[in-house]
């Protein structure tokens, strides 16, 4: 190496010298590095510790021999403004040759995949020398920073959804959300559990919640693994939902039961109205199927009483489900009951629509001058006694309207014979007759 090339060679090695030192001081001053030498660590991140904290030694150790080699190389640079042949040949050895020796003993608990086969002492060359401390120095701090990484992300978020779980378990209490009595209250106790043990897996051993980025070299690239907290905080809100239905139904069971009561009484109201129909349709309609009406709704009576006494004795785990499935079955009793009613006055409907037709039509003939035909009259009088008449047969009386009404059309407009081969046109009373 000529002079140039020499101080070169030094201004870049100073370079990195410096570049070099801020690193490790920076590596050594790290957070994450001072919490992992203060923690009780295990698993995982004991195992890589043991290794990267080897590391770091072997690291500052590697920097010595750097910083040794690179102060002889300055002095004897700086012997002569104008270094002779000695000099410049001493110069090369020194920044280009394999002189720096360091002693393997400090690297027999290092894996073999960070520094290569163990040996007694090795040769490097400063460049050489150079790489090896790069090397040993992404794996310690790629191992560092995930661990601080998990350790920022982590603890503090337990601790808050812990704090949110202490105010739900509270709140729970108050409304009879308990282990054992509530199936909130066991998941309450599982979700404690959880969480304590989920930080202090954490907090021992980090990397075992650490993802490495899928093909990232980048010492720290890669994300926390919050699946077991985010599990544990879905079930959290869970059951500060169902603890907040059960609270609302503290604050409004008696507006609820109220409410029940009435609807129980509209239903049981409709089906005495149904008996009461049932006999009437029995008496005054021959030939007709009039279904069986079922008798009051005591079942859901006797389960509105157990609602009251839950409410008096403050049971508000039992009887939120309760009140739910009460107000669901009292919708369907009072549904049931108003279809029963309306199943068994069908047949009086039938006849009060027969009756208006009959009139109505009485009524059209009437207008126009005719209502004292004969044969209408007598039609009329048919069909009036079986509609007036109890028991009705009500198949008999329809077709009587029925004849009454196709009377009624004819003499309103009468029709001559049809051409040969061509069907009359039906009247617009037959139309709807049909």
């Amino acid at each position: 190496m000529d002079r140039d090339e020499v101080d070169r060679a030094l201004a870049r090695l100073e370079a990195e010298h410096e570049a070099i030192e801020t690193s490790l001081l920076a590596l050594q001053d790290h957070s994450g590095r001072r919490l992992l030498e203060g923690a009780e660590l295990t698993g995982v991140t004991q195992e890589r510790w043991t290794v990267a904290d080897r590391s770091i030694t072997l690291l500052w150790n590697y920097f010595d021999h750097y910083t040794a080699a690179l102060t002889a190389a300055r002095e004897v640079r700086a012997r002569r403004r104008w270094p002779n042949h000695d000099d410049l040949a001493e110069l090369t050895e020194i920044l280009r040759g394999r002189g720096v020796t360091v002693a393997g003993a400090a690297e027999r608990q290092i894996p073999s995949s960070l520094t290569g086969p163990v040996k007694l002492s090795e040769h490097f060359s400063l460049a050489e020398l150079v790489a090896r401390m790069n090397e040993l120095y992404a794996h310690a701090l790629d191992m560092v920073v995930a661990a601080d990484a998990v350790w920022s992300a982590l603890p503090a978020r337990i601790d808050l959804l812990s704090a949110e779980l202490r105010r739900t378990r509270s709140l729970a209490h108050s409304v009879g959300v308990r282990p054992g009595e509530h199936p909130a209250g066991d998941d309450l106790e599982s979700i404690t559990h959880e969480l304590t043990a989920l930080r202090a897996q954490v907090v021992s051993d980090p990397l075992e919640f650490w993802r490495p980025a899928p093909g990232s070299s980048a010492p720290g690239g890669g994300r926390p693994d919050t699946g077991r907290y985010d599990r544990a905080a879905r079930a959290l809100e869970d059951v500060r939902r169902e603890t907040e239905a059960v609270l609302a139904v503290r604050q409004d069971s008696e507006e609820r039961l109220m409410r029940l009561r009435d609807m129980l009484s509209r239903a049981d109201r409709t089906l005495s109205e149904a008996r009461t129909a049932r006999g009437e349709v029995l008496a005054k309609i021959a030939a007709s199927e009039v279904p069986a009406v079922s008798g009051p709704p005591t079942a859901l009576q006797e389960r509105l009483s157990t609602a009251a006494e839950y409410r008096r004795h403050a049971w508000w785990n039992r009887l939120s489900p309760l009140l739910e499935a009460l107000e669901r079955d009292a919708e369907d009793e009072l549904l049931r009951a108003r279809e029963s009613l309306g199943a068994v006055t069908a047949p009086l409907a039938v006849r009060a629509e027969l009756r208006g037709r009959l009139d109505a039509y009485k009524a059209k003939v009437a207008r126009h001058g005719l209502a004292e035909d004969p044969l209408l009259i007598e039609r009329y009088d048919a069909a009036r006694r079986m509609l007036w008449s109890a028991p009705c047969d009500l198949r008999v009386a329809e077709q009587a309207v029925l004849r009454y009404q196709r009377a009624a059309s004819d003499v309103l407009a009468p029709r001559g014979p049809a051409p040969a081969g061509h069907a009359s046109r039906p009247t617009e009373d037959e139309r709807g007759e049909r």
